[in-house]
């Protein structure tokens, strides 16, 4: 281990979301402010309150896995399959070239192999349950997708699942940031993966009023609007290479953008209420922009953790405002869930890609559905079309169930 901090960047991107099946169409369908709500398709949603979600569409899992294997995989752990080989192939990493016992895997789910679950225990109430599959352990249990990302390409190094609900996706990144920075790693794929648009699912989070249950899918998720009512849950997978700075410019490799701060906190008050204040959501900024040694001023962007639900958008707002101060004013703020929904334990890595490429491109991704303003998320919140603008450093939040908090910022590349 090295003891000085080094230099970390992404080096591959990997999504199947449901605006896009990989990074270039997912991009370009959020710039275009494409919506990726609608109707329900995995089950009859007849007798159900919830009627719509942000689906994947048009995605053949046979891409991703041998048709054998499907029996055998959660959809979860099948679509962060997908997003980890367009990644990998991204990326352009020899592992033959690589010391594996270097490169590690550090990936999230918040619930895991939901679809599995239910399956299988109405298998059991139907048959009994000696008769449910001998597949259902190793293809329900949350850290699945991370084992057999490592198993797929022979990856010996740190193999964890990082399961912290909403935030899951952004402390995978945090911390695989840190295992790079430090020193323990020189390659680490990161990022997460959900699939819980089912019954058991949606119902749960329909029981304790979390969901809207709009029936117009332009009105469902609408972050910082007045009207919103609850978050509109979606599916898929997110993932990225990072990379020591100097092992990437030795190969040749392409740089997205170079990680710069990580801060996580827990508000340790409530199982799904945020603090009201936002106090620890804005002690992680803070944490993350000293990490990364800037100043509030110096933040361009923020994608938003954003979920639409009353609590959580008027909270940001707060929290953004406390860690920021004055720049708060002049900060672009946007939610990609507008646009996505909301994917759990995937939204933190998947909203990391984006703020990468926000800074590659200098373009940031709008706020869609925005139409009755709220006093109380009074930001700049990029309202229903994208912006051109210069963006240095973006900083990516992501709020849990559980109190946890983490943000993570990017930028580009800082040359020598």
């Amino acid at each position: 281990m090295n003891n000085e901090k080094r230099r970390v960047v992404v080096t591959g991107l990997g999504a199947i979301t449901p605006v896009g099946n990989d990074v270039p169409t997912m991009w370009q369908n959020l710039l275009d402010g494409v919506c990726g709500v609608a109707e329900i398709t995995q089950y009859d949603t007849t007798d159900c309150k919830v009627k719509l979600a942000a689906e994947v569409k048009d995605w053949d899992p046979q891409t991703a896995v041998d048709k054998s294997a499907l029996r055998k995989l959660d959809r979860f752990t099948v679509l962060a399959l997908g997003a980890a080989k367009e990644a990998m192939e991204d990326s352009g990493l020899n592992l033959e070239q690589e010391d594996k016992s270097r490169c590690g895997v550090i990936f999230s789910s918040g619930i895991g192999g939901l679809g599995t679950i239910q399956k299988e225990c109405e298998r059991g109430l139907a048959k009994g349950f000696d008769r449910i599959s001998p597949h259902f352990v190793p293809m329900s249990i949350t850290n699945m997708a991370a084992g057999h990302i490592a198993i797929t390409y022979g990856l010996h190094g740190m193999c964890s699942c990082v399961v912290t609900a909403c935030a899951g996706g952004t402390n995978a990144v945090g911390d695989a940031f840190r295992q790079v920075r430090d020193g323990y790693q020189d390659v680490v794929v990161c990022g997460g993966a959900e699939s819980c648009i089912t019954p058991f699912g949606i119902g749960g989070f329909t029981a304790m009023h979390a969901l809207c249950t709009s029936d117009d899918p332009k009105r469902a998720s609408i972050p910082f609007d007045k009207e919103r009512s609850g978050f509109v849950m979606g599916e898929g997978a997110g993932v990225l290479v990072l990379e020591e700075y100097e092992h990437a410019k030795a190969r040749g490799a392409k740089i997205y953008a170079e990680v710069y701060g990580y801060g996580a906190t827990c508000d340790a008050n409530h199982v799904t209420a945020p603090l009201e204040d936002g106090r620890e959501a804005a002690n992680a900024m803070r944490m993350a922009m000293e990490d990364a040694g800037l100043q509030p001023e110096q933040l361009d962007y923020i994608n938003a953790h954003g979920t639409s639900t009353s609590l959580n958008d008027k909270g940001e707002t707060k929290a953004i405002r406390s860690a920021l101060q004055e720049a708060a004013d002049h900060v672009m703020v946007s939610s990609t869930k507008s646009m996505t929904g909301h994917l759990l334990g995937a939204s933190g890595a998947v909203e990391a890609i984006i703020s990468c490429l926000t800074t590659k491109y200098d373009c940031v991704p709008p706020t869609i559905g925005y139409c009755v303003p709220d006093e109380e998320c009074d930001l700049d919140i990029v309202p229903n079309e994208m912006r051109r603008a210069t963006v240095n450093y973006a900083m990516s939040n992501s709020l849990g169930f559980g109190g946890h908090n983490a943000s993570v910022i990017v930028g580009k590349e800082q040359m020598a």
